[in-house]
């Protein structure tokens, strides 16, 4: 008798801490950086892919698109290695970075510029995921 208020105080405890486990490891497991990177370009290109259709091809609008893409490409490194092949995952990400690099420097006027330098960066993106997707 004397036994149970010790022994129940014990098992609420070790449930507690299970249960304190399980939440902050769900609450971590949130997605992967790998995941997020990849949907943040995807939103921008998205983006500058809308803008061609609705003709809203100035240089005020894809600017800050390219600029983001730009900033987003300097976490592929980061985010992605170690992985097998690291030199020519190190390439594709810096052949992106000059793609985006260019367009920034020279940034597309109109529409047709703008469609060019978006197939220039799919290209770069499209060869990495060939390479490296699984």
């Amino acid at each position: 008798m004397r036994y149970k208020v010790p022994i129940a105080i014990a098992v609420g405890l070790f449930i507690g801490i299970i249960g304190t486990v399980m939440t902050l490891s769900a609450l971590r497991s949130g997605p992967h950086m790998t995941e997020v990177l990849m949907h943040m370009q995807d939103f921008h290109m998205d983006a500058l892919d809308a803008n061609v259709k609705a003709n809203r091809c100035a240089v005020t609008d894809s600017l800050p698109h390219l600029q983001t893409l730009r900033a987003l490409s300097n976490d592929l490194e980061p985010v992605f290695l170690p992985i097998d092949k690291e030199s020519d995952f190190r390439q594709k990400a810096s052949d992106l970075r000059a793609e985006l690099d260019a367009a920034l420097a020279a940034p597309p006027t109109d529409c047709v510029a703008l469609r060019t330098t978006m197939s220039k960066i799919g290209r770069s993106c499209k060869g990495c995921h060939q390479e490296f997707r699984n």
